[in-house]
């Protein structure tokens, strides 16, 4: 009999980590990765937006173009046309969701579910997001706004006075006869 300690048991514990943190699946080429995103490589933004229309989910719209959402959301902050692409994807993708739920409402089909709650909360925020969007984007001051509104109807007032100069005006076939 000894008085040693008794060895401790080998644990694969450190092994088991290293497996639950592999590197993702979708790896970007090593062209890439050293040389960055621009807008000639590859044709993943193609089908990106194709299933970012389909879905409006980004990382799902990523794994299917295979590509991780890393590069992508990189590429939108680096690309002004594939930023306006994006945006036009995800206006399309809400267009399809409203006339999707409209179809439902219309015709509900046992075998397919929709939260209707949820989605008419959905394209609520979506349109309060975009009037919030063009609101910014349509930064003018209230006297800007003002003068651009006098401007319009001196327009409009102007438009009526030829029109009824024009009414007023005898016709030249009149004249003649």
């Amino acid at each position: 009999m000894t008085t040693a300690p008794q060895a401790p048991k080998k644990t694969t514990r450190a092994r088991k980590a290293a497996i639950i943190e592999q590197k993702p699946k979708v790896r970007l080429p090593k062209r890439t990765r050293a040389e960055g995103d621009n807008p000639g490589t590859g044709h993943w933004r193609v089908y990106f937006l194709e299933h970012l229309i389909e879905t409006s989910n980004v990382s799902a719209s990523a794994a299917y173009a295979k590509t991780v959402p890393s590069r992508v959301y990189r590429t939108r902050k680096q690309d002004p046309l594939f930023a306006a692409q994006w945006d036009a994807a995800l206006a399309e993708g809400y267009k399809n969701l409203e006339m999707d739920l409209l179809a439902y409402l219309r015709n509900p089909n046992p075998d397919r579910k929709m939260d209707v709650a949820s989605a008419i909360r959905l394209l609520t925020l979506h349109r309060q997001s975009v009037a919030q969007s063009r609101a910014q984007g349509d930064d003018r001051s209230e006297q800007e706004v003002l003068d651009s509104i006098d401007a319009m109807i001196d327009e409009m007032r102007n438009r009526a006075a030829a029109n009824a100069a024009l009414a007023d005006e005898p016709d030249e076939s009149d004249e003649q006869a």
